[in-house]
């Protein structure tokens, strides 16, 4: 099973739409937020200094809502090793009620830091997010 992260995140006045949930781009904003704590926390440092992510796509499944104040436990995992520069990076959104609100997942790219240039994934980088 491959190294996964696990977080709570609270719907703020600011994250809510005029239907009274959160809104679609708050969901997208969270992903990127979970991912970078997921980097962060399990990265070597040299790592962290070398290279930067980016999205190269997303995909979102909605299933529910989640209404201010509510509290969800967010899961991310990347279950198989990058292919050339690119990775896969599975996120669930489960609501206080114990059902996933929402599932996504993102498509993302290595970047050399100093070059600028998008790279293959270097083993020792993706190591520590695979089993």
């Amino acid at each position: 099973m491959a190294s996964s992260y696990t977080t709570r995140i609270t719907a703020l006045p600011e994250h809510i739409d005029m239907l009274g949930h959160v809104n679609n781009a708050v969901w997208v904003q969270w992903m990127e937020q979970v991912a970078t704590e997921h980097w962060t926390r399990d990265a070597e440092p040299a790592h962290l200094d070398a290279y930067i992510w980016v999205v190269t796509r997303h995909e979102i499944d909605y299933r529910g809502n989640v209404r201010e104040g509510e509290t969800v436990t967010v899961r991310t995992w990347i279950p198989q090793r990058p292919r050339g520069a690119r990775f896969d990076r599975h996120m669930e959104f489960t609501g206080p009620d114990g059902k996933v609100k929402v599932a996504a997942r993102s498509t993302w790219a290595i970047i050399d830091r100093e070059s600028g240039r998008i790279l293959r994934v270097p083993p020792e980088v993706a190591a520590p997010f695979l089993d």
